[in-house]
């Protein structure tokens, strides 16, 4: 079908007798590659006939195997919006939506939802971050992992999408002033690219290259109810979808960001983080957020060079292209980072105070109670009922616990992130092993020591138990071993450190100014 023939359809889709049921009014949603039409309690989705060299429907058999693909992919993480590929025949100018005869199109046919329930028209919350980070976890870790035959994944097939965005833009001479930063960012690609690569290998043979969604942002995810669908996955480039889970993060994680909505991109990272264990990603995520940042700038040049807008919609596209590109650039500025250990007996609060910290600090937040259960494969409220010295809770596991928050802790700093270890450390020895490593690394350091009277912490621990559903196993007993063998701070500590008795806490405000002194943030 030609563009001319295509157009016509467009506008005989318009009309409601197109469509089987009671329809009574249709609405259009037109991106740069699709046409949306909203019909009664349906969805039907179109491809365009173009190619533009990442995509390619110029054919009728070309885009009925890509609505194909988009329903096989999307009913991974929106089973219950995708119902089937539907046939548009009749004429261009007198279509029919699911009718008789030979096919002049397809569509892929979806339930409908409120515009409102997406992500970019509704207010965020953090209980829906950690939700949408538990989700993204568990569906990275269900999806099939690339075979190594196939070039997914390879330092090469990551490059080629990241140079196609800066050609995609250049060759549209609607930017000219913004070329000297498209050059800055492209050469700062292409070196971080090399310094990279070891790590891109290593990641593909790790099993983290998969076949993610591909483009996961706010404007496809919808909450509908109480349900979270994530839809609209890459069917049109392989390449653009059996990509590093890392990728598929950043995404998400620059647009909460684009959006002045950074807590609760850091929210949605660090339960990522915290349910996935991939930590790793940590040194891969500036090099792919600066990539989908410019993703996004791509979209909206090829859309404002497409010539169908009006005045002001152009400008309004225009300048959300540029705070794309200002974005990318962010990513690419170093940072110094620091180090927090928040540390205290079972009961004390430190986990209260790190979920906040967390949110309202680019922290990197590192459980111990977490990462002690991973070392085990146990999920993390998987319930152990150790007691003193035994099951998961021996001396030697404790070690090895404290051994791999230092491992993580490293790896994290050397990415340029801050990070926030929330233990006991009873012991001086274990804390200056922390505040060792933040002087080695250039970072900055502090204690956030939290305490109680010895009654409240026993009566919050006896309550956290028979609650339930809390990481830590700690009870009575182990917190009393713990008041027991704890060693205080030393003057050297104290004068580093943030004091706080959780019995009768400060305001958060003040406990975050006093931090950030601390850090010297």
């Amino acid at each position: 079908m030609g563009n001319e023939d295509f157009v016509r359809l467009i506008a005989g889709l318009m009309q409601p007798d197109a469509y089987p049921g009671e329809v009574t009014s249709v609405d259009h949603i037109e991106t740069h590659i699709s046409h949306i039409m909203l019909a009664g309690d349906h969805a039907y989705k179109l491809k365009k006939p173009i190619d533009l060299g990442f995509l390619d429907f110029s054919t009728l058999e070309l885009r009925r195997h890509c609505c194909e693909e988009e329903l096989r992919l999307n009913r991974r993480l929106a089973e219950a919006l995708y119902i089937d590929v539907v046939p548009i025949t009749g004429t261009p100018d007198a279509p029919r939506m699911e009718g008789r005869g030979p096919a002049l199109e397809y569509a892929v046919k979806m339930h409908r939802f409120p515009q409102e329930a997406l992500l970019d028209r509704q207010p965020l919350s953090g209980e829906l971050m950690v939700r949408l980070g538990e989700l993204v976890a568990d569906f990275h870790a269900s999806v099939s992992t690339v075979d190594l035959a196939r070039d997914f994944g390879t330092p090469p097939a990551v490059l080629e999408p990241m140079l196609e965005n800066f050609r995609a833009i250049c060759a549209r001479a609607i930017f000219p002033e913004t070329l000297t930063r498209l050059d800055r960012l492209e050469s700062w690609t292409l070196q971080r690219h090399c310094d990279l690569m070891p790590w891109i290998e290593r990641r593909r043979r790790q099993g983290m290259v998969r076949e993610c969604h591909g483009d996961m942002h706010r404007g496809n995810i919808a909450r509908v109810g109480d349900a979270i669908h994530i839809f609209d996955a890459i069917e049109f480039n392989p390449n653009l979808r059996w990509i590093d889970t890392a990728s598929e993060v950043a995404f998400l994680v620059m647009d909460l960001e684009q959006a002045g909505e950074s807590g609760n991109a850091r929210l949605f990272l660090n339960r990522y983080l915290e349910r996935s264990g991939d930590y790793d990603l940590l040194r891969m995520l500036d090099f792919y957020k600066v990539y989908r940042a410019m993703v996004r700038a791509k979209v909206l040049a090829i859309r404002l060079d497409q010539g169908d807008l009006d005045r002001e919609e152009a400008m309004g596209v225009r300048r959300t292209c540029m705070r794309y590109l200002q974005l990318a650039e962010s990513y690419t500025l170093p940072r110094h980072p620091h180090l927090l250990i928040a540390c205290g007996l079972s009961g004390s609060g430190k986990s209260s105070i790190a979920y906040s910290l967390r949110e309202a600090l680019p922290f990197i937040h590192l459980r111990s109670d977490v990462e002690r259960k991973r070392l085990f494969g146990l999920r993390e409220n998987a319930r152990t009922l150790s007691g003193v010295d035994s099951g998961i809770y021996f001396p030697s596991a404790t070690d090895w616990t404290y051994d791999r928050l230092h491992q993580l802790a490293e790896s994290i700093l050397d990415s340029g992130y801050d990070v926030l270890i929330d233990a006991t450390f009873l012991s001086r020895s274990r804390r200056r092993r922390f505040s060792e490593l933040a002087r080695r690394r250039g970072a900055g350091f502090a204690i956030l020591a939290l305490d109680a009277p010895l009654e409240i912490l026993r009566q919050r621990v006896i309550r956290r138990l028979a609650n339930g559903g809390d990481v830590s196993d700690a009870t009575v007993s182990v917190l009393e071993r713990q008041h027991a063998g704890r060693q205080c701070l030393s003057p050297t500590e104290r004068s580093q450190s943030v004091l706080i008795d959780t019995s009768r806490p400060p305001p958060f405000p003040e406990v975050l100014t006093r931090v950030k002194r601390a850090l010297e943030m």
